[in-house]
């Protein structure tokens, strides 16, 4: 049974789930609820900014992955097929059986394809946000690359503003204290081990020959100053995805969030469709 909701409608609380302990935050509303898997060593704060920029009346479901936020770390390392079925047994217990759209942006991309593929009568639609395949992609710089090895950024966040202009381009380019701002969000910090199994997790998955198989209606959000995740992926994607929609914008990996105003309303458009 779900807890009682809150007057300002949005339910927090820490769920034991296949040996998990998953901190969710629930904001209800109405409709075809909204499931936002975050990026890599992010806690669910982080997301504040689209939820903010998301239709009001939305039900929007976020989470800490174990090892984040405020999840404690997994016993084990876990693989995305793992970390789906978590991700189904988590919305049962907050009161959620029907149907739902995931948005995935990130390391949380692959999340949500593997949710899509493995539970099809579950998603409705897919929105897949500065995000590839898995191991097999078009790579970023290794410079990039070798920055997203340690949680540093997480818990330095002014270290996060010093490299947030190479690293996630786009707006982080123009004001690379909007990163150390957002950073500032999260309540707790990951801890490493935490950030050592989703590195683990995405090193050993690959949706590739997956993706024709995934037959939702599928949004693809790129940014075309995204050095983590080249634009060319979000077009591989496209190519295989039987029913995808590429929106390019000109910003970086992290824009879905930091320029939120702009991009929220395609993903509601999308929705609304």
């Amino acid at each position: 049974m779900s807890a009682p909701v809150p007057d300002n409608g949005v339910e927090q609380r820490l769920i034991p789930v296949l040996g998990q302990q998953i901190r969710v935050s629930v904001r209800w509303g109405s409709g075809v609820p909204l499931v936002v898997c975050n990026g890599i060593g992010a806690a669910l704060e982080v997301l504040d900014p689209l939820v903010a920029a998301l239709d009001p009346d939305t039900t929007v479901v976020r989470f800490d992955v174990p090892g984040t936020g405020g999840s404690p770390d997994s016993p084990l390392p876990y693989g995305f097929p793992y970390l789906a079925a978590v991700l189904r047994g988590l919305l049962g217990r907050v009161g959620i059986h029907g149907q739902v759209d995931v948005l995935g942006l990130s390391w949380g991309g692959a999340l949500a394809q593997q949710f899509a593929f493995q539970y099809p009568l579950r998603c409705r639609r897919l929105i897949l946000a500065s995000t590839g395949t898995g191991v097999l992609l078009v790579p970023g710089r290794p410079r990039v690359l070798l920055k997203m090895l340690t949680p540093q950024r997480f818990l330095d966040h002014r270290y996060a503003a010093r490299i947030a202009g190479e690293l996630y381009g786009g707006s982080a380019r123009r004001d690379p204290g909007i990163v150390e701002r957002l950073f500032d969000r999260q309540l707790m910090a990951g801890s490493r081990i935490g950030y050592m199994h989703q590195l683990l997790a995405g090193s050993a998955w690959t949706s590739l020959f997956a993706l024709p198989l995934i037959r939702q209606r599928t949004l693809i959000v790129a940014g075309t100053d995204d050095p983590i995740i080249p634009v060319v992926n979000a077009r591989l994607m496209a190519r295989l995805l039987p029913h995808a929609t590429v929106h390019l914008h000109p910003g970086g990996h992290i824009d879905l969030i930091v320029d939120a105003p702009a991009l929220a309303p395609v993903i509601e458009q999308f929705r609304r469709d």
